[in-house]
């Protein structure tokens, strides 16, 4: 059977992992000097408590070539067939790290789509190549139908505070507090590989509407499945699902929680989803 491996930027669990039989590969979140691996050394909890007492944004640090040289080893010898699907290449070294172990071992068992994706888009693909793995596609046939899926993926996301995107460079400081006074909340989306905003919202029922009518405007395929992921607000992605209720009725939907991969731009208070469209 083919193994699938990820990284911790999809935001998939632990425990949802192993339920998957996926193997998640730690990515390293370091707050001035301490370096922890993402679900192994700190908690989302642990995280965003970290990140609130913060004066820096941490910086998360990409798995090297010869941490994938020794994850790589054992299925080059057992000749057992992987799909690696990793964060974004148009965000981190991940991949080519990835790619350079490949080569050294050449393994030509070893598969390296490039998802352009991240957090619970990239767990969406995840959950979508288990489900190709258990219908006994192999690995070349799973990697080809992820590189048709990466084109279709949608992710919309509303972000509660701006003070995270203004640490981390990616909103002046003036821009950052006028939208703070206003309340007013961006949606940002992914494209080609990278995070863009996609529109604006005062308050989060707003942000809520928002997001709809993007989703309306390129539709839900009923064929996959969907995720919903949030940074530490449970309560804002329970009003959020029950908003979204009529499109997301009789559709399979995965929770997931933004961690501290991603939860280091955004912060706390992000929500949204992700999707294959029609």
């Amino acid at each position: 059977m083919v193994k699938i491996l990820t990284d911790s930027s999809c935001d998939l669990s632990p425990r949802r992992c192993e339920e998957l039989g996926v193997e998640m590969l730690p990515i390293t979140v370091n707050f001035s000097g301490e370096s922890f691996r993402a679900n192994i050394d700190i908690t989302n909890e642990q995280f965003y408590e970290k990140l609130a007492a913060a004066e820096e944004l941490p910086k998360t640090a990409q798995i090297t070539p010869a941490d994938f040289e020794k994850i790589f080893r054992p299925y080059k010898e057992s000749g057992e067939e992987v799909v690696c699907l990793l964060i974004s290449s148009r965000m981190s070294g991940t991949l080519q790290s990835a790619t350079v172990a490949k080569d050294i071992l050449g393994a030509t068992n070893i598969y390296l789509p490039d998802t352009l994706n991240v957090t619970f888009a990239l767990g969406l693909l995840v959950e979508e190549a288990v489900k190709m793995r258990d219908r006994g596609l192999s690995a070349s046939e799973i990697t080809k139908q992820i590189e048709a899926l990466v084109p279709r993926v949608r992710l919309f996301a509303l972000v509660d505070t701006m003070k995270y995107l203004k640490m981390g460079g990616r909103l002046s400081a003036t821009t950052a507090t006028v939208a703070t006074i206003l309340g007013i909340c961006p949606i940002i989306t992914l494209k080609d590989g990278l995070v863009e905003v996609a529109g604006k919202a005062r308050g989060k029922k707003a942000a809520f509407q928002t997001i709809r009518k993007l989703v309306e405007k390129e539709p839900i395929s009923a064929d996959y499945g969907v995720t919903v992921g949030h940074a530490a607000v449970p309560g804002t992605r329970d009003d959020f699902i029950e908003f979204m209720d009529d499109m997301l009725k009789k559709r399979e939907v995965y929770k997931l929680d933004i961690g501290s991969i991603v939860g280091t731009h955004t912060g706390p208070g992000a929500c949204g989803l992700a999707y294959i469209k029609k």
